[in-house]
């Protein structure tokens, strides 16, 4: 004699592994069958329905026997398949906010990266007092007053010094933009 679905279905509730076990094998199918239906890709129907048999102990315990097992079974399967259309729209938004910061966080290094090398550049170019100077009072942000007593000039030497470079940046800078 056959067992019924609702006889399983709640044999199963109540932690009856065989009656589990029977339930599942008699609708596996129709149930990775209906999963194809509803997500139209083979591998996507696997998985939705592995996620419905992982998720159908805890779901069997909430089994009321009100509707036949199979529309309960129908009914677990469309949330699950809704949960998980859900779950990858708002993984796919995730990634393109994460695709976007990235692109811009990209765009940022490389114009930073741009800058950096015209400065190191330019500042080759400076004479190695002006270029000395630069390193102590920009580099090492030491004051015009202590980059003098490291070079044993005068603070005023210092403070020339510094807006000639700045002279001479701009003078790149311009000329750069004219050609």
């Amino acid at each position: 004699m056959s067992v019924s679905d609702h006889s399983l279905a709640l044999a199963a509730a109540g932690g009856d592994r065989e009656a589990f076990a029977s339930l599942l094998a008699r609708h596996y199918d129709r149930l990775f069958a209906f999963a194809f239906r509803l997500t139209a890709a083979r591998a996507e129907a696997e998985d939705l329905t592995q996620d419905i048999c992982l998720a159908l102990p805890a779901k069997l315990a909430r089994y009321e026997g009100r509707a036949a097992f199979t529309t309960w079974l129908y009914r677990v399967a469309v949330n699950a398949a809704h949960d998980r259309r859900r779950r990858a729209a708002t993984q796919a938004r995730a990634a393109e906010e994460w695709g976007d910061w990235e692109q811009a966080r990209q765009a940022e290094m490389a114009e930073t990266a741009e800058a950096v090398d015209w400065l190191t550049a330019t500042l080759r170019a400076l004479p190695p007092e002006l270029r000395d100077t630069c390193a102590l009072v920009l580099g090492e942000e030491m004051t015009q007053s202590q980059a003098g007593e490291v070079l044993g000039v005068s603070e005023g030497t210092i403070a020339w010094r510094m807006s000639e470079v700045k002279k001479r940046l701009r003078a790149v800078a311009t000329e750069e933009r004219a050609s």
